[in-house]
């Protein structure tokens, strides 16, 4: 048990997670989540309000399938196979984050000031939310594919939209972390 506790080297992480690469491909699948969105979307009945859902989602049940084990998986290893939620932040990047309103900086996955229910209830944690999610989940949809999709499945594909949309999310994550967080919180 001790093994699964504990993190992963690269070197048994990055071959699964090629493995599973190899098996999509070998089977004729393109791996990707934010598939999913669009899938869920028609299921939903968004077909019938834009040609751009009209696709036969029954094909791609299997990325459903996917979902939910990723998340599935995600409940499980967050609730039984997490030794502590302290996440092992550098000493300078926990004074950064105190210093703009983060005080419990490293504690927890999710901090508070932006997940909390007192942040969802509040008139800038919910706009904040909102936009986040609608510029996430539009730019994913328009780059084609998330980061993780472009990074990993584009990339190794040797894809140039793939590159470009890669340097695009640095850029914006360098963005973020730099200027509109804090200006938003500090």
């Amino acid at each position: 048990m001790e093994f699964i506790l504990q993190p992963w080297p690269w070197y048994i992480g990055g071959p699964m997670i090629a493995l599973v690469f190899f098996l999509t491909f070998y089977f004729g699948r393109s791996f990707g989540v934010s598939r999913n969105l669009e899938i869920i979307c028609t299921i939903m009945g968004a077909d019938k309000v834009s040609s751009y859902f009209k696709v036969n989602w029954k094909e791609q049940k299997w990325s459903l399938i996917l979902l939910l084990g990723m998340v599935i998986g995600g409940y499980i290893s967050s609730h039984y196979l997490m030794p502590s939620k302290m996440i092992n932040l550098n000493p300078e990047t926990v004074k950064n984050l105190s210093d703009i309103g983060f005080s419990n900086a490293g504690k927890t996955y999710l901090p508070p000031q932006i997940y909390g229910l007192d942040a969802l209830l509040s008139i800038k944690g919910f706009s904040i939310l909102i936009i986040a999610g609608f510029f996430l989940g539009f730019g994913a949809r328009y780059a084609g594919g998330c980061t993780s999709g472009h990074a990993i499945t584009g990339l190794s594909n040797l894809e140039l939209p793939s590159l470009i949309a890669v340097i695009g999310f640095f850029i914006g994550g360098l963005l973020m972390t730099w200027i509109f967080i804090p200006l938003i919180f500090g």
